[in-house]
């Protein structure tokens, strides 16, 4: 025992002789801290490999822990438990020579253990509230099982629905992408980064990466700057101003040069016209991947990447093999080296790292704040305000809960494919399935029978790929007929038939591109026999993208978009379906009529020859197609209730608006239906005269509000000059005199229509 006592105190005294980083301002503790390195130790910090075979009570005879001791690591990445992160801790600062804490990083995405729905779900929601308050629920989570770091929020603006990874993002628009951006930047950092609760969040992919050519994932970009500074970087710049502490470079290239080796992209725009502070990091081996670009070895792509701005490089091991070589040569400084390791201990730093590199291994944390009830009630919640009703015919939702009900789908009992993409420390099998779901909120009020109908596509190596990191939809081996007979047989016994169908979790998100956006064929035979049946049929969506749903907007009389819900999915699915809670979700992007329109967004410009009010009549030398009509199948802003809302009474405050004003616009808004309901009211305006062509009109302020069945309430949006500005053909951000229209209602299809005009 005596032992053991005196073995602590000497522990506790090596770490408070190291660690005393309150006792020093940051700058002095880094800068004294830097002049004891050398540089292979400085190299080591600019490290970030993952966890490879870490295994808990093994940490220390693994490969990385000796990397570790050595001082050739900085932080980790896809470790996952307060145990294997402190035996990898203990290493770091006890056994290498400075006893420099590590990082920890994970993709927490959306959630931790308890998760809540795929970004572009969450989107939908457009309650900034909720959004936050998710990211602070991972970031309690996260940080009670040791990690420090999450990935996340991505924030990737994309107006094609091919590219998988669409189901990260918030969607097309940069305004809601902004204000997204923010609050998941304020939802995992707090105001705090030292209290145990916050993390550091890390914005990415910087950027452009959602326009990725023809969807396909890692793919090339190439746009205007005119066009990046007003629709795709908004939403990064927002999040920087936020606080964002790292930042992720991209996969594509920008202007012909890799977004991880361009110094423009890095440093001029990040850093100089930003102001950016922290540090960037690579993607996944991105600084290797430069060399399928072109750019020449790896020696060269590291040291391209250190001059561009970058600081840490993810699992390639370019900077820690290379750069010595490269400062001996003359290609990189060791002011760069110096700066970038300072970069990294001062995110250390503020993580409160050196004052205790324990602090997020605490083992109470750990068992009572991960997956907690009250956490996966807020999920519930949630996720039910995510959902979008597409389609409503004759009110057919809510459902009653009273009678048979027919849940058939492949979906319908799939826990593992409920949290969707990216959800690495879900525990899937604790997910709710739809079936579950139905079945503890209905209890003996009705009776649910289930069948599955049929396979997740007819293709079985289709599904495999689909059905990847253990996301499995447990394939049925019974013939196609087999299992449609049998989903007929319990649909014939039924008052009304639920078809829970659509994309498998592993459909969208990271190199998961489709060119065929419509339901797997298999499931759309199972839906066209369901119907055919004369039940009612509602057609619950799983999808981690917009879909092209031409054939079910025709045909199936209800559609409720789900997207992937999280771990309380099945729960959330019955509030909504049987009107406990009452959907009020509205679409983040535009959902074409089919792939030929892609891309597809709400903020196009005009042309020189419009369609004008022909619209959905063909008509020559006029801005259209021969086969399909123009507009999208549900555009930006759509979203039905169980109840219906009136707008009326639009006005602005003066006509004339002058620099240092504010005009404010009011509408009254009336829930004219039968249900309580909340609605995101939505302003829109129009740029009408500029010295560059500007979009036909742009989101620039949004509410959501709550009225009871009968209420009305007016509506106000204040509007600055600042928020009348755009980015000129020289890049300045400026506000033009002129004319401006100004829309307001529950998309962005809104009709009603004001005017005012800013002075010069």
């Amino acid at each position: 025992m005596k032992q053991l006592r005196y073995s602590l105190l000497i522990l506790l005294v090596t770490v408070s002789s190291v660690y005393a980083q309150t006792k020093v301002s940051k700058e002095k503790f880094v800068n004294d801290l830097l002049a004891k390195m050398t540089l292979d130790e400085k190299l080591g910090q600019l490290n970030l490999p993952t966890s490879g075979d870490i295994t808990t009570g093994q940490a220390g005879s693994s490969d990385i822990a000796k990397k570790i001791q050595q001082g050739q690591v900085g932080g980790l990445f896809n470790i996952k438990s307060v145990q294997k992160i402190k035996e990898v801790q203990k290493i770091a600062v006890e056994k290498s020579r400075l006893k420099i804490p590590l990082l920890f990083g994970m993709d927490v995405i959306h959630g931790y253990e308890t998760t809540f729905p795929i970004p572009l779900g969450l989107s939908c929601s457009w309650n900034m509230n909720l959004i936050q308050r998710s990211a602070e629920i991972a970031a309690q989570e996260a940080s009670a099982d040791g990690i420090n770091w999450t990935f996340s929020p991505m924030v990737d603006i994309s107006r094609d629905p091919r590219w998988g990874r669409v189901a990260e993002g918030s969607g097309e628009d940069a305004f809601l992408g902004s204000k997204i951006a923010q609050a998941m930047v304020k939802g995992y950092q707090g105001t705090d980064l030292s209290k145990k609760n916050t993390i550091l969040s890390c914005v990415k992919h910087f950027a452009l990466y959602g326009a990725a050519e023809s969807g396909r994932d890692y793919n090339t970009v190439d746009m205007s700057r005119i066009r990046m500074y007003n629709e795709y970087l908004p939403p990064y710049k927002a999040a920087i101003d936020a606080g964002a502490g790292t930042v992720m470079a991209s996969f594509n290239e920008i202007d012909g040069i890799p977004a991880t080796g361009n110094k423009w992209l890095l440093t001029d725009v990040l850093r100089k016209q930003w102001g950016f502070k922290g540090f960037v990091v690579t993607d996944y081996t991105g600084i290797n991947e430069m060399i399928h670009h072109g750019v020449g070895d790896l020696q060269t792509a590291s040291a391209m990447a250190m001059n561009a701005g970058v600081e840490m490089d993810m699992v390639g091991e370019g900077f820690l093999t290379t750069l010595k070589k490269s400062l001996d040569e003359g290609r990189v400084t060791l002011a760069q080296i110096d700066q970038a390791v300072g970069l990294i201990l001062n995110a250390k730093y503020d993580l409160g790292l050196f004052d205790d590199p324990y602090r997020y291994c605490d083992d109470n944390r750990s068992k009572k704040e991960i997956f907690t009830s009250a956490s996966r009630a807020e999920a519930r919640k949630i996720a039910a305000e995510s959902f979008v009703l597409l389609k409503n015919e004759q009110q057919l939702l809510p459902l009653k809960k009273q009678g048979t009900i027919a849940l058939i789908g492949p979906l319908a009992d799939a826990a593992e494919n409920m949290a969707g993409t990216w959800s690495v420390a879900t525990q899937q099998s604790k997910s709710v399935s739809v079936l579950a779901g139905l079945r503890e909120v209905l209890g003996k009020q009705a009776q649910i029978i289930y069948a599955k109908g049929s396979n997740l596509d007819y293709d079985a190596a289709y599904e495999e790929r689909a059905t990847m990191f253990g996301k499995t939809l447990h394939r049925d081996a019974r013939t196609s007929d087999q299992l449609m007979n049998e989903a007929l047989e319990v649909a014939r016994k039924a008052d009304v038939v639920v078809a829970a169908l659509g994309e498998s979790a592993e459909m969208s998100g990271e190199s998961s591109s489709r060119t065929n956006l419509e339901i797997p064929q298999a499931q759309k035979d199972l839906l066209k026999a369901l119907l055919a049946t004369g039940k009612p049929v509602v057609l619950v969506l799983f999808n981690g993208r917009p879909l092209v749903l031409a054939d079910e907007v025709k045909s199936v009389p209800a559609i409720l978009d789900v997207w992937f819900p999280g771990s309380e999915a099945g729960l959330a699915i019955a509030d909504v379906l049987f009107g406990d809670v009452n959907p009020s979700g509205k679409l983040s992007a535009t959902f074409p009529r089919n792939v030929g329109q892609i891309p597809i967004y709400y903020n196009h410009k005009n042309t020189g020859r419009p369609l004008g009010n022909s619209e959905g009549n063909f008509e020559k030398f006029r801005s259209n197609y021969l086969d399909q009509r123009n507009e999208p199948e549900f555009s930006f802003g759509f979203g039905l209730s169980y109840t219906q809302f009136g707008y009326k009474n639009l006005t602005v405050s003066t006509r004339q608006l002058k620099a240092g004003q504010t005009l404010t616009v009011s509408v009254e808004v009336t829930n004219t239906g039968n249900f309580d309901g909340q609605e995101v009211v939505q302003l829109y305006l129009r740029d009408v005269v500029g010295s560059v062509t500007r979009p036909m009109r742009e989101l620039k302020g949004f509410q959501k509000i709550s009225l009871s069945k009968g209420e009305t309430r007016k509506v106000t949006f204040d509007l600055s000059v600042d928020d009348l500005k755009f980015y000129n053909s020289d890049l300045n951000f400026v506000a033009e005199p002129g004319a401006f229209e100004v829309y307001v209602g529950g998309s962005s299809s809104a009709t009603l229509k004001e005017a005012f005009e800013l002075l010069r």
